[in-house]
């Protein structure tokens, strides 16, 4: 799968050079990771949240998200990010701050 690369020149302008932040092709996008865990990914003109089990409930009721499911099962304390809601830059922010603030919660790989 390809994924957009405006989308993801604009994520990475957020979240600037940091030395724990690394790219990695998974889920068939690719994804950033923080200290070796994953924050967002972009597939198609999608993204793919984390939120933690505890942020699944209140990410999920943003209009713009959905259950990530890849497998015929959602898995919690994902969701997916439709992709004309990206567009708006509010919109892409709180999606980032909400990654990077749970990925700060986990140890480093």
């Amino acid at each position: 799968m390809t994924y957009d690369e405006g989308l993801t020149q604009r994520i990475r302008e957020r979240l600037g050079e940091q030395p724990e932040l690394a790219e990695k092709r998974m889920f068939g996008g690719l994804a950033f990771l923080l200290h070796g865990n994953m924050t967002v990914c972009v597939s198609g003109d999608e993204l793919t949240v984390r939120v933690g089990p505890e942020g699944t409930e209140q990410a999920l009721a943003r209009p713009e998200a959905r259950p990530m499911d890849f497998t015929g099962r959602p898995m919690r304390g994902w969701v997916t990010v439709s992709g004309p809601a990206l567009a708006e830059d509010a919109v892409l922010d709180h999606w980032i701050t909400t990654a990077t603030a749970f990925a700060a919660t986990l140890p480093p790989k």
